[in-house]
């Protein structure tokens, strides 16, 4: 039987939003990239810690936009001089975008 996105999401379901989807694999994907990096820096761990705690929050179902974007800047500033993770920390914030627009002061 056929839902509408309407029926959908008044269940609380997000496991179909194409937005979870992407966020999801562009963190794994950059999370592959810095496990399989030979170089050590100092805020490996921290860059680590956040991918995991960003790819938990989306896996929740329902982030919320400042908390994606705290820890899409934590992730950055921890990598943020490996220009080899550059793509892939460049696919995470298009992802991260996919909730809304970065906030303009």
């Amino acid at each position: 039987m056929l839902r509408s996105v309407e029926q959908r999401h008044a269940t609380g379901s997000r496991e179909d939003d194409p937005r979870v989807t992407e966020l999801r694999s562009a963190v794994a994907r950059l999370r592959r990239q810095l496990a399989a990096h030979p170089a050590e820096f100092p805020d490996r761990i921290i860059a680590e810690d956040e991918l995991a705690a960003l790819d938990a929050h989306a896996a929740g179902g329902n982030p919320e936009i400042p908390r994606l974007r705290r820890s899409l800047l934590l992730i950055a500033g921890a990598i943020g001089s490996v220009s080899a993770l550059g793509r892939g920390l460049g696919e995470v914030r298009d992802a991260v975008d996919l909730f809304g627009p970065s906030p303009r002061a």
